[in-house]
């Protein structure tokens, strides 16, 4: 192990509407015109503000290294190449994720909106941030809202030592009444390969579970998927189910790819710009699927909320385990660190800022502070 830990877990709080700014000026440097760099850096820094910093601005960087490979457009003409009055098919011109994926779930609540129901699937896209900031667009219109992308393999299906599926977010938001909206946004893996990241800036070992090495063998190295390992699927291994977190990655794989002509599988471009792509691509880009569903296209509207929120009451009235305070409804915890990070600011790890001023260096963009 390393021996910095003070130094790098050391952190800088940054004012959310200063790290806003800095980010839509590095979107327009790269070229995105004013309003779809605006709408990156809402979509990529909604994970800062919920606590998933591994999605936030310490990916930054990697969007500006994807358009300088030549691998993602940031002036994409985004387009529907097939639809019906519920669905549609979208080509996201090889666009920023952070851009496309706001278009298409903008266009399964117009759907909505008009049939009941809407659901868009999407190829020739790039990673959309968290799953989460998408689907809530539906709740701001009483909608339910569903959101999953696919991702480059780094995970294992059970029982193998090929790297075959991504982490593949999904998202389920609800709206209700007087409470707030129930909001599950979970990775299909024991943990996102972003988290294996932090703990590489934090000099700090895995939990067992959360990776396996070349062999299959469990590790608590953060760095095994570099020599070989995989990332396990939701479960960690067979005995607690690992094979139903296997298969809730490949159901967002099909419907992300499968179904809207993306690549899938081993064939989904990389993140990491510097990571060859994958030969023989069966697809276009990344895809995505998104649904939109009319609260009063099942029953009326008023009466679902009520019912959400008693369901909400009751569970968070259910006993605690003891040395626990209360028990929470998906959405608390990212609810109350949004709240918490809108007043004071969003704290960022030093190697995440060192990145962040080396950026703004090389692109001639201030950085706060």
């Amino acid at each position: 192990m390393a021996n910095n830990r003070p130094e790098s877990t050391s952190t800088t709080t940054i004012p959310y509407d200063e790290l806003f700014a800095f980010a839509v000026a590095i979107f327009e440097e790269i070229g995105c015109p004013e309003n779809e760099a605006h709408t990156a850096a809402l979509a990529l820094l909604s994970a800062d503000l919920r606590g998933v910093d591994s999605h936030g601005v310490a990916r930054l960087i990697g969007y500006v290294r994807l358009k300088e490979a030549g691998r993602a457009n940031p002036k994409p003409q985004v387009r529907i190449i097939h639809e019906t009055p519920s669905t549609a098919v979208m080509d996201g011109d090889g666009g920023l994720g952070l851009v496309v994926a706001p278009y298409a779930m903008q266009v399964a609540i117009e759907k909505a909106e008009k049939v009941g129901t809407g659901w868009v699937s999407v190829q020739n896209s790039n990673h959309f941030g968290i799953a989460g900031y998408h689907a809530l667009k539906a709740v701001e219109r009483e909608m339910i809202g569903i959101a999953m992308t696919n991702a480059s393999a780094l995970v294992s299906p059970t029982f193998s030592t090929e790297r075959l599926l991504g982490t593949n977010p999904i998202c389920v938001a609800v709206p209700a009444g007087e409470e707030p909206p129930f909001v599950a946004d979970l990775a299909t893996t024991t943990a996102a390969n972003g988290k294996l990241e932090i703990l590489q800036r934090k000099s700090e070992e895995a939990p067992l579970g959360w990776i396996q090495d070349k062999d299959g063998n469990p590790t608590t190295d953060p760095h095994a998927l570099k020599t070989g390992g995989a990332l396990l699927p939701l479960g960690g291994d067979r005995e607690h189910g690992s094979h139903k977190g296997y298969a809730l990655g490949a159901i967002v794989d099909i419907f992300s790819a499968v179904l809207s002509g993306a690549n899938y599988g081993p064939w989904v471009p990389p993140f990491p710009a510097y990571v060859p792509m994958p030969t023989g691509m069966p697809g276009k880009g990344i895809g995505h699927f998104f649904g939109a569903m009319r609260i009063d296209a099942f029953r009326p509207a008023e009466d679902f909320k009520f019912h959400m929120d008693q369901w909400i009451r009751r569970f968070r009235s259910a006993t605690p385990i003891a040395g626990q305070e209360k028990v929470l409804i998906p959405g608390d915890p990212e609810r109350a660190m949004e709240a918490e990070r809108r007043l004071h600011g969003i704290p960022l790890l030093q190697p995440v800022v060192d990145d962040l001023k080396t950026l703004a260096a090389r692109l001639n963009v201030a950085f706060p502070g």
